[in-house]
């Protein structure tokens, strides 16, 4: 029995150590955001330089022309989307020349036909397109269609003159006299990567649309066609959002998240021990699993790892650890009850179930409604909830438990089940059993909290919030160096004639600036360049325009809407539709709360924050699930109408059973919360203000605020009291 029990312990640990060595080449591949690496990112909306309306090909040939672009600079995994029907996003993490890169990436792309000489015969002007055709045999070829028929006639007669092996048509993508030439590039020319993209044989003059033939396959003859396409695009970038981040800062960052994260993980497997022993250690333990599964699933699909997902991550410890409290509480009642060991095991997780796949769906329509209407980093963010939702679901839920399960069949825990978990049993006088009599004070929490609520929202009406750069369009200047006083660099961004809006010196002696202005290209040039020449400063730049802000205020609202009438929905399908109004009622509370105090104290609001929104009505609506989910087991007890006084007594003893799972999950999710703003970085410092806001209010409101409102509305349906 007990050398089975060691045996066990010992292949659990050696696997724990397999998975992690394993995963160290992974994590040294893994590619790190600019907010983490430093470097450059640019939007980009594309329009018609005719004014005609923006076609798909349009799009394809722009998005051609900044790979091509991308490439000449030789940095390492780009990151070059589409997003929507008229913008471009670059992101170049690791880049440290931002003033080459932003030049590179506007370069305009250029075809032009040149012999072997390199003498130029005629520019794009003369085609109006190539496309993917076919020879004769069938095999791939491209296509051009030509415009300029007279001009493209004698470009050919002239080359089809020349002698054999010097009559080619050279097609050159941005030809650059004195650095490119066919004598040079003539073995490369048409391989990826290379700017020589053909050189075709021509043996006579020809005035209509001609094939270009050669040994293609049908990928070369596509990928030659775009090129050529793109090098006579009709389109214009402007450049409506950027963000530069010097590479030591952005090294720094990485750091600082790091270290809170080991930290936060390590207080939260103490915490875990400490609650639950043998139970609580090795579900602690099971978290490096569960983490290694999450960047392992993040790596794969090419995620990049920026402080929003790192956020993300750490809000899924929380809850991979809530699904661990969700269980063991059942057991310990169980086992309170007077089962052994392993009934109270199989039926704890049987118990626990529903309520933790309820909790994790509602999370993920939030997941989706992010991802869905979120930009860039919000989708990270999106991306990286739904990985460790599903991470939950299968290490923390189903591995986690078939551990467990054989532990408890070693046997060795039978007659000493309080080192597995740790519990009292029902006949211990000293057994402290909560008892929470809501429904009595419901008045007092109702008036309090629509007290709060209308105080804040007037205060928040006459105040307003501290609207970020990402609601306010305008320019956000981060700088970092020693001995550098708020008032010169005031001075100085004056002197440039930049209006600043506000300038405050963090605690790191980080000096962060807020401008009205839309800093341009020269302009976030001129202010890099005069900070790091003066100060030796590390500088972060974001600059967002006018038209940036509206669609991420449009996108904020139909983000909270939507997912609060998904959630509404669900819950409908899985409780009641009375279950789903006091979710919906108690969640706005929660959103009212923390946008109040980040209108009282001034804080931030940035696009980071409608996540941590986001995140709180997700994480609160699991809070509120345990507590319905409860109250519709004990309601199943009864096979008859209720009295109000039965049904008050069902709400209370729904909260007091789960008050100890409500606190316990609060705590561990606010232990890497805290971690995060003690030792992790202050760009994600409104997230975790936000959350940190949020977990309070979350809880207060699934435990006296959503039952006792569920109550008033079920209590109409209740039988009358019998008269005595």
């Amino acid at each position: 029995m007990k050398g089975k029990f060691v045996k066990r312990i010992i292949i659990f640990f050696v696997v724990i150590a397999l998975f992690s060595l394993i995963y160290i080449p992974l994590f040294n591949d893994m590619k790190f955001g600019l907010d983490l690496k430093g470097g450059f990112e640019v939007l980009y909306q594309v329009k018609r330089s005719d004014g005609k309306k923006l076609a798909s090909s349009d799009m394809s040939s722009t998005y051609d022309v900044l790979k091509r672009n991308v490439d000449s600079l030789g940095v390492s995994e780009p990151e070059i989307t589409m997003e929507g029907t008229d913008r471009i996003r670059v992101k170049l993490a690791g880049v440290t020349d931002i003033e080459g890169a932003r030049r590179a990436l506007s370069n305009v792309a250029n075809i032009s036909f040149r012999d072997t000489d390199d003498k130029l015969l005629m520019d794009a002007s003369v085609i109006s397109g190539a496309k993917l055709s076919y020879d004769e045999s069938g095999k791939p070829a491209i296509s051009l269609q030509v415009k300029d028929k007279e001009k493209f006639l004698a470009a050919t007669t002239e080359i089809s003159k020349k002698e054999s092996g010097k009559n080619l048509m050279v097609i050159w993508y941005n030809y650059e006299n004195g650095v490119n030439s066919y004598a040079k590039d003539s073995e490369t020319c048409g391989e990826e990567g290379s700017l020589c993209l053909s050189a075709a044989t021509v043996s006579q003059g020809f005035s209509s649309d001609v094939i270009i033939t050669g040994n293609f396959e049908k990928e070369e003859a596509e990928s030659l066609a775009t090129s050529i396409n793109a090098g006579s695009i009709s389109t214009k970038l402007t450049e409506i959002s950027s963000q530069n981040v010097n590479a030591s800062y952005g090294e720094g960052v990485l750091t600082k998240t790091f270290t809170a994260g080991i930290i936060g993980m390590i207080l939260v497997i103490l915490f875990m021990t400490i609650l639950y022993k043998f139970y609580g250690f090795i579900s602690g333990v099971n978290l490096l699993l569960y983490m290694l599964l999450v960047m392992g699933v993040f790596w794969l699909i090419g995620g990049v790892l920026t402080l929003p997902g790192i956020a993300a991550l750490v809000l899924g410890i929380g809850m991979a650890v809530d699904s661990c409290v969700v269980t063991s509480e059942r057991i310990k009642e169980e086992l309170q009850s007077g089962k052994n060991l392993k009934t109270a095991y199989e039926n704890g997780n049987k118990e626990s179930w529903s309520t933790i796949f309820d909790a994790n769906v509602t999370t993920f329509i939030v997941a989706i409604v992010l991802f869905i209407f979120g930009e860039s980093s919000i989708k990270g963010f999106a991306t990286m909830l739904m990985i460790t939702i599903f991470a939950t679901m299968f290490i923390m839920v189903f591995i986690n438990r078939q551990i467990l399960k054989a532990f408890v069949k070693t046997n060795i825990f039978d007659k000493k089940p309080n080192i597995f978990i740790k519990f009292e049993k029902k006949n211990n006088k000293s057994l402290k059993k909560i008892k929470i009599n809501s429904i009595k004070i419901i008045k007092k929490c109702i008036t309090i909290t629509l007290i709060y609520l209308v105080i804040g929202v007037i205060f928040l009406a006459v105040n307003g919030l501290n609207l970020g750069i990402d609601f306010k369009a305008g320019s956000d200047i981060t700088l970092s160096a020693d001995n550098m006083k708020t008032s010169e660099v005031k001075k100085d961004l004056e002197d440039m004639g930049y209006k600043v809006a506000s300038i405050t010196k963090q605690e790191n002696n980080e000096i962060y600036v807020r401008l009205n202005n839309e800093l341009k290209e020269d302009g976030i040039n001129k202010v890099n360049n005069h900070f790091e020449e003066k100060y030796n400063a590390k500088t972060e730049i974001n600059v967002v325009t006018n038209i940036v802000k509206q669609e991420l205020v449009k996108n904020a609202i139909y983000s909270v809407l939507i997912a609060a009438v998904a959630i509404i929905i669900y819950i409908s399908f899985r409780f009641k539709f009375s279950y789903a109004i006091s979710s919906i009622l108690a969640l706005a509370h929660d959103v009212l709360f923390v946008i109040i105090l980040f209108s009282i104290f001034k804080i931030e609001v940035n696009v980071i924050f409608i996540a941590a929104l986001l995140t709180i009505v997700g994480y609160s609506i699991n809070n509120t699930i345990v507590v319905f989910d409860r109250i519709r087991e004990n309601l199943g007890k009864f096979k008859k109408k209720l009295t109000k006084e039965e049904l008050k007594g069902v709400v209370n003893d729904s909260i007091s059973n789960t008050f100890n799972r409500s606190l316990y999950t609060t705590i561990t999710t606010l232990i890497p919360v805290i971690c995060l703003i003690i030792f992790g970085s202050k760009g994600i410092l409104p997230f975790n203000i936000a959350m940190i806001f949020g977990l309070v209010a979350g809880c207060y409101s699934s435990m006296l605020l959503a039952g006792q409102i569920w109550y008033l509305i079920e209590k109409k349906n209740c039988k009358k009291e019998n008269n005595k």
